[in-house]
């Protein structure tokens, strides 16, 4: 099955060997929840708990280890939206290896600072991985240190790779994979332990549908120039994959799928209020694309490979409040009041004895569109649910209180 591929898994093997006490054997646990949810049996490995809280750690380690003593004096570069960077950076301290990390102007803020506290030397230059990939070859050419590819290094695809390796060995009669792509280290690597080990087994890749490169190199199809467009899975926002991932894919991996933004926010609000683990978009594609393909995963015993958890917190916030709001549990509410004492105490008794909680008052006189005698009253109001909030305006309504401009209670926004 490996035969004239560019890592098999006898590599995928001695990387094991190699990072063996060296990283995080991430725990893979079945999901009863999750699995009711998709329709389908759902396996986590969550790769989020490794130190710097991403797989890539074990391509990193494996490539640097790999490095020989007159290359580890001299250092690395390397370039990369985050993880990767951290793992080089962290590993390559600790091996006391000199690393300098070129990433993009885009990159979030966490990122950046959790690799400088590494040790590393932080470039950010270029808006996108290619722009970031340039920079840093150009570095290590003129200061003659060594290149780490972040997924087209057989080194790094066979690190990655145990991550397969350990999610088989704990659950061995998994039928299915599903592995988030952006360049397609992860994917390569885990294709070729989980083949090997288990000939019969598939393994679908996801992306988001802003970055789909690897889905049309896999179909033999133009590999499209996508323009810059920011997306919650940035660890998987890459233009053009691997030659080497790619030639592994095409052998190994039965399909790439694609998911839609919303899809991925959704997937990360429930494995955080569910399974209380905080993920990073690129993490949360998995089981994104297990929700949008039920068909494909009906009653298929799925191992997800949750790649890594760095997200800056300030995304999370806006994703949670977002989904509160998509699930009816936050609503804004805008009626038309009268602008007399009193109306507004009423409006909140409404709502409390509704058991509704207010969040956000905003009182508006100046709009020239109703009565000089009116008011415009903006509420953010939380539920239980959205029947919940469903009942909360409906006593509004009862009380007199409608929507600015109709005759609704009021508008969830």
């Amino acid at each position: 099955m490996n035969a004239g591929l560019p890592v098999t898994v006898d590599d995928v093997r001695a990387a094991a060997r190699a990072l063996d006490g060296a990283l995080v054997r991430t725990p893979i646990r079945h999901s009863l929840t999750l699995s009711k949810i998709a329709g389908c049996e759902v396996w986590l490995k969550f790769e989020n708990r490794q130190f710097t809280a991403s797989f890539k750690e074990r391509g990193a380690l494996n490539r640097l280890l790999a490095l020989s003593p007159e290359e580890k004096k001299r250092g690395v570069a390397a370039m990369s939206a985050g993880n990767h960077a951290q793992g080089v950076a962290y590993h390559a301290g600790r091996l006391g290896i000199p690393a300098t990390i070129v990433m993009p102007l885009a990159t979030p803020f966490t990122k950046v600072k959790h690799t400088r506290d590494f040790g590393a030397r932080v470039v950010q230059q270029g808006e996108d991985l290619i722009a970031a990939n340039a920079a840093a070859r150009a570095i290590a050419e003129d200061e003659g240190l060594t290149f780490i590819h972040p997924y087209d290094d057989a080194k790094v695809i066979a690190g990655q790779g145990t991550a397969a390796l350990e999610m088989l060995e704990d659950v061995p009669d998994l039928d299915m994979l599903v592995v988030p792509v952006g360049g397609g280290g992860l994917i390569s690597g885990c294709a070729v332990a989980a083949k090997a080990m288990r000939p019969d087994i598939e393994v679908y890749g996801v992306q988001t549908a802003l970055y789909p490169a690897m889905v049309q190199a896999m179909h033999g199809e133009p590999i499209t120039a996508t323009p810059p467009v920011q997306t919650i899975a940035e660890g998987i926002a890459v233009k053009a994959p691997g030659v080497l991932t790619t030639q592994i894919c095409r052998a190994l991996v039965k399909d790439v799928l694609v998911v839609k933004e919303a899809e991925i926010e959704h997937a990360l609000a429930m494995l955080l209020e569910i399974e209380k683990t905080v993920v990073e978009g690129a993490a949360a594609a998995g089981f994104a694309a297990l929700m949008a393909n039920r068909a494909l995963f009906a009653g298929r015993k799925v191992g997800v490979v949750l790649s890594g958890g760095n997200i800056d917190m300030r995304l999370l916030s806006n994703v949670i409040l977002r989904e509160l709001s998509r699930e009816g549990r936050i609503m804004s509410l805008e009626l038309e009041i009268e602008d007399r004492p009193g109306i507004l105490a009423r409006v909140s008794a409404i709502v409390g004895e509704a058991g509704g909680n207010i969040l956000e008052v905003s009182h508006n006189r100046m709009l020239t569109g109703i009565p000089i005698k009116s008011a415009t009253l903006i509420m953010v109001v939380e539920a239980r649910d959205a029947e919940h909030g469903q009942e909360i305006r409906e006593r509004l309504a009862a009380g007199g209180f409608i929507q600015n401009g109709g005759d609704a209670a009021a508008m969830n926004r």
